[in-house]
């Protein structure tokens, strides 16, 4: 299998009640064009599969030092794991009885896919749920994403997409766009060159392809749903938001999501060996009902969903 083409699933979670209608199972891809400061899933930016080690859960066995073949792992190593010695060879997830060590990432065809699904298709139709592609950036893999949704749709799964905004539009149109039954399309910086400095990348593509699709939308296309994070200190800032909410109403939006900063992350990112680098005031807790009331403030006349 093609890594360039065919992605790593971190994934499969079913019972979601927070990725879109209804109960829904959302499958995760790692890797993403976009290299966001607070990304709340920090294990699905690289392409690669990484080793986590969860200190918390760790019960000291000492299985997975024997097992390791190259060894890796030394209890008086920073983060337990030298990942420049690790080939991510798995031995140590296989053999740890606690959970503490775990390989992010493994190959799954679409079939294998649609089979873990299958058992909640009851679930699906009872509630209007389905299927939830989420990453990490599915349409990062677009021949994958379009074989998955196209086999989930034959077995009457809808199929939702979570994304960032990043793709060739045309590509995604002609393909991927016919196999989908609503988008949820995020928005974090409407300023260029911030969106370029604290997520990677300038977001020119982004917000014209929110354009093309919500214009399809208007004209009686699949729904797409905005949302934004409020990340305390980058994006939950009032000139953000109040750029951003101009923009959603020049397009005709009435509806969008504001998504609460997680401030678990950190741990989540540490424990695949990146200490998060953060600025000063950013990023470090969750938003406060008052502060919460206030940037809704900003979106007056939407509806917040």
């Amino acid at each position: 299998m093609d890594s360039k083409t065919e992605p790593l699933i971190f994934e499969i979670k079913g019972n979601s009640l927070d990725d879109g209608p209804g109960i829904r199972t959302v499958v995760f891809f790692k890797g993403c064009p976009l290299s966001c400061l607070w990304c709340h899933n920090p294990e699905s930016k690289r392409r690669e599969g990484e080793i986590s080690f969860d200190d918390k859960r760790c019960v000291a066995c000492d299985a997975c030092l024997e097992a390791c073949p190259r060894s890796a792992l030394d209890r008086n190593h920073p983060g337990y794991v030298d990942r420049r010695r690790c080939d991510l060879c798995g031995r140590c997830a296989g053999v740890c009885p606690s959970g503490a060590l775990s390989l992010v990432g493994r190959r799954m065809s679409v079939e294998q896919i649609a089979r873990a699904v299958e058992k909640d298709i009851p679930f699906f139709r009872n509630s209007g749920g389905g299927v939830t592609l989420s990453g990490g950036e599915p349409t990062l893999f677009l021949d994958f994403a379009v074989r998955l949704a196209a086999c989930l749709r034959e077995r009457g799964v809808r199929v939702l997409l979570e994304t960032c905004g990043l793709f060739n539009l045309n590509a995604f149109v002609d393909r991927l766009y016919p196999h989908l039954d609503s988008i949820y399309f995020d928005i974090k910086v409407f300023d260029r060159e911030r969106h370029r400095e604290i997520c990677g990348v300038p977001n020119d593509a982004i917000l014209a392809n929110f354009k093309h699709l919500f214009r399809l939308y208007r004209q009686g296309g699949i729904p797409v749903l905005p949302r934004v994070p409020l990340i305390p200190g980058l994006t939950a800032v009032p000139e953000n938001l109040s750029a951003i909410a101009a923009f959603l109403r020049a397009e005709g939006a009435q509806k969008l999501s504001l998504l609460q900063n997680n401030p678990l992350w950190f741990e989540k990112s540490r424990m695949i060996g990146n200490e998060p680098a953060v600025p000063d005031g950013a990023m470090r807790g969750w938003i406060d009902r008052d502060r919460m009331f206030s940037l809704r403030r900003l979106f007056e006349g939407f509806e917040i969903v």
